[in-house]
């Protein structure tokens, strides 16, 4: 390990690019199962390309990009010439870059929504409006090469000055070896599309088979006005509910980068405030309608979550079914929003026979007028942007609207990427900070939520000092985001029972009580310390807040070439991992190997004749059996 530690530099924050698969393709990238080695040469502009395709003396070549370089240009070259590439490393900045990037489509989830060539096809594939401008469709291409993201510290300053020192061609020279050179690991178990990972996951072979890949999926988070029985599932008996819908989930180009500030993160905040703020009035003068806030998870990916609850309501499957839905008011990306402005989306098509969007609309803009806020109306022929609530819709003709911060494209320069951060939305922090004490920063809100307080468990707590990920994941276990919304909404939506931490974590207000789990979940949570003492208080909250299963029905069913479903697979992996080091000549390695082999052969000659007179050498002169002393 001691020499291992002398040759090599491990790279120690190190995010990849992995391989994700659908129903007819796989995208993403991937390294050999050895890891890919490549000499290391920094990219200083696309014009220097040609070093790396074709000129330079030493492929394949690990090429290490500045985040300005990382575009669809760029890396469709180096795609193409991949027999010259070994991978490629993407340095992130700490500042968002000025142009536009965003490594999403141009039409976000084109063929999972409502349009399509049985509900109006001229607004089908983003005909009449593009959402999103700026996509260049990086992140669902297939690249044969590993790509990694690293930070701009010391493992990139070591990174480059290793290349200064050995690799930079000075005046026109070709740099001598010793070459210094990158090795990246990052190999993918599944191959070809879901179908074909899925079925060699069927496949078993051992007493403890090897899985390929595993679904996308989460849970999605909900809670209603009123408490609805959830035991007792499908269609409830008078009971009318209006939607209030958002987003959990975002992506970027890399695995564990995406911040999905205004994507995701912006819509799902407010309709927590919403949630909040409308508790006291909804339990002192109930509606006639009950709210139920739904939180959906995977909705980058072909709406897994929004397509579950709605196919789970068509089968009898949720609390609720599609003949209880009212309406459905989704909040989409409203972190950009200018000049107090709003745009109330709806679907052109089918409020046509409806009344009840133009009553929607007058009420939202009603309630709006008294807080200095516009919601103006888009197009009367413009469809509705992506949203969760277009998967409502091709199940039936269900009343909506969509609340957005843009009236056609997006006002999101940095849909779905790595730059859609707090930065972007001009998050405010006292003057003089630095960037990491920004980081560590904790606004009055949130000191809520702090551990003086500790309303979300403490394992929660450790990952809050770090920017989220918001990708949804695989189905293994809940994320992140799925756990904090659902305390965070039970702590906000709830209220504190006098009962005992036994029966709060039993579900029941008593030891007789059989009925209030199937109405209400408990919680039961820390609490705060009081003076002078380090033991915690903790209470129980009980709410209406529930889980519910974010995994597409095509993997229920088996049908993993559906066309109705999101089939969206994550492939295994064993090691993520880089590391540089010095790299001799491929002659002094030829020369050093040939050394090698004749010392073995020597050797192995020697030892042949040594053995074959063996007798003769290491013989010495024996006395007779009879001798006597």
């Amino acid at each position: 390990r001691a020499v291992i530690k002398k040759i090599y530099v491990h790279l120690n924050y190190t995010v990849p690019c992995v391989r994700l698969l659908n129903a007819t393709h796989q995208i993403g990238c991937q390294s050999s199962l050895s890891g890919n080695v490549g000499v290391l040469h920094v990219l200083e502009s696309e014009d220097n390309l040609d070093w790396v395709l074709k000129s330079g003396p030493n492929p394949p070549y690990l090429v290490i990009l500045e985040s300005p370089l990382f575009t669809r240009s760029i890396m469709m070259k180096l795609k193409n010439g991949s027999r010259r590439v070994a991978g490629v490393v993407v340095v992130a900045p700490n500042a968002n870059p000025l142009e536009a990037f965003s490594p999403h489509t141009t039409c976000p989830n084109e063929n999972s929504g409502v349009y399509s060539e049985d509900y109006d096809p001229a607004l089908a594939h983003c005909n009449v409006t593009v959402w999103n401008p700026f996509g260049n469709g990086l992140a669902y291409e297939e690249f044969d090469f590993p790509i990694f993201s690293l930070k701009d510290d010391n493992d990139t300053h070591v990174i480059r000055q290793c290349y200064m020192e050995h690799n930079r061609a000075v005046n026109g020279s070709t740099p001598q070896y010793p070459l210094c050179a990158m090795q990246l690991y990052s190999h993918m178990s599944a191959v070809t599309n879901t179908a074909t990972c899925m079925r060699r996951n069927d496949i078993d072979f051992s007493i403890s088979p090897e899985m390929v890949c595993d679904p996308l999926g989460d849970y999605n988070v909900w809670a209603s006005t009123r408490p609805i029985n959830n035991t007792a599932k499908g269609h409830k008996m008078w009971e009318s509910v209006v939607i209030a819908a958002a987003r959990l989930d975002s992506r970027s180009f890399f695995f564990d980068i995406a911040p999905g500030a205004d994507s995701g993160v912006s819509g799902f905040v407010t309709l927590l405030a919403a949630a909040h703020a409308l508790r006291n009035a909804t339990q002192e003068a109930p509606p006639n309608r009950t709210i139920l806030y739904a939180f959906f998870q995977g909705e980058t990916f072909d709406y897994i979550g929004s397509s579950r609850m709605v196919y789970d309501m068509q089968n009898n499957q949720f609390a609720v079914d599609l003949d209880n839905v009212h309406s459905v008011l989704e909040i989409g990306q409203v972190g950009l929003h200018t000049e107090s402005k709003l745009w109330l989306h709806s679907d052109p098509v089918s409020r046509k026979n409806s009344s009840v969007n133009d009553e929607l609309i007058e009420n939202l803009q009603s309630a709006a007028g008294g807080l200095n806020i516009s919601m103006d109306e888009p197009s009367v022929s413009q469809p509705l942007p992506p949203s969760s609530f277009q998967r409502f819709l091709r199940a039936r003709p269900i009343p909506g609207v969509v609340l957005e911060d843009h009236q056609s494209a997006f006002s999101n320069r940095f849909y779905e990427s790595m730059y859609d951060n707090a930065e972007y939305l001009n998050i405010s922090y006292p003057p003089n900070m630095t960037p990491e004490e920004q980081l560590e920063f904790v606004t009055d809100t949130a000191k809520v939520f702090r551990s003086d307080s500790q309303l979300i468990p403490s394992d929660l707590m450790s990952h809050l000092g770090k920017p989220t990920n918001f990708y949804v994941g695989v189905t293994q276990q809940s994320s992140e985001p799925t756990l904090l919304v659902q305390h965070l909404l039970a702590n906000l939506t709830g209220s504190t029972v006098n009962i005992t931490q036994e029966n709060c974590q039993n579900q029941r207000e008593d030891e007789n009580d059989k009925e209030n789990k199937h109405m209400y979940y408990y919680m039961w949570v820390q609490g705060a310390a009081p003076p002078n003492s380090t033991q915690r208080e903790g209470f129980c909250i009980r709410s209406t807040v529930r889980l519910s299963k974010a995994l597409s029905p095509a993997f229920d069913m088996r049908e993993y070439t559906s066309k109705d479903y999101s089939t969206w697979t994550e492939s295994r992996w064993k090691s993520i991992k880089g590391r540089i080091f010095l790299v001799a000549s491929h002659d002094l390695e030829m020369l050093t190997l040939g050394v090698g082999i004749a010392v073995l052969l020597t050797s192995l000659l020697l030892t042949y004749v040594i053995s074959s007179k063996a007798d003769m050498l290491f013989s010495s002169g024996r006395e007779p059996t009879n001798a006597t002393y």
